[in-house]
């Protein structure tokens, strides 16, 4: 729950009015718990449901199976629902410029890097953190998927990049975190009231 509303109910609602399709994986085993909630929270916000995969990419790929017309597709977290109207438009926009856009911060924490039993200190300017919704001409990310081997991949910049293809990097939000533990819905409650406010 974030500030009454189940969190993906949140992030549903961000892409609804940009998006033509809203087409939610699930693991199969919460279907029925989360048509549930659509029901007892009154959701309807038009989406497709379809069944996830073992994995990530079996899930990706099951959503892009579906999607039978030609465009531009994002792929987003659900568990990230504060990314702005603003962002998601803004890197539909450049995929339909450029082929795709992946929205990243800058890191702010020093950063070591791991070696085996060494570790040592590397520049922070030269790295970035991924977000999403990470937006792709539909049928070049239905030919990466289809081309990639057992490689695992945690993200889909990554798998399209393996193409040989450029990532296209656009300015994301600090806001627009990730809901990994439980103490990120604090912080995502606290981001979400600030939000509301400056609109």
């Amino acid at each position: 729950m974030l500030c009454g509303k189940p969190v993906l109910t949140h992030t549903i609602e961000k892409f609804s009015c940009v998006s033509e399709k809203i087409i939610l994986v699930l693991n199969p085993s919460f279907i029925d718990y989360w048509e549930k909630i659509c029901f007892d929270f009154a959701f309807t916000t038009p989406h497709t449901i379809i069944e996830g995969g073992k994995t990530r990419t079996d899930s990706v790929k099951n959503g892009l199976a579906v999607i039978k017309d030609d465009g531009i597709v994002a792929i987003h977290d659900a568990v990230r629902p504060l990314v702005s109207r603003k962002l998601i438009e803004k890197l539909f926009d450049m995929a339909e410029k450029k082929g795709n856009a992946v929205p990243t911060v800058v890191v702010k924490d020093s950063l070591r890097k791991i070696e085996k039993e060494k570790n040592y200190s590397v520049d922070r300017k030269d790295y970035m953190a991924v977000q999403t919704p990470q937006c792709f001409r539909i049928d070049k990310l239905k030919a990466a998927y289809n081309d990639i081997t057992a490689k695992e991949f945690t993200d889909d910049a990554s798998v399209f990049e393996e193409m040989g293809e450029k990532i296209n990097l656009v300015e994301g939000e600090s806001f627009n975190i990730k809901i990994t533990e439980a103490h990120d819905l604090k912080i995502a409650e606290a981001l979400f009231m600030i939000q509301n406010v400056n609109g």
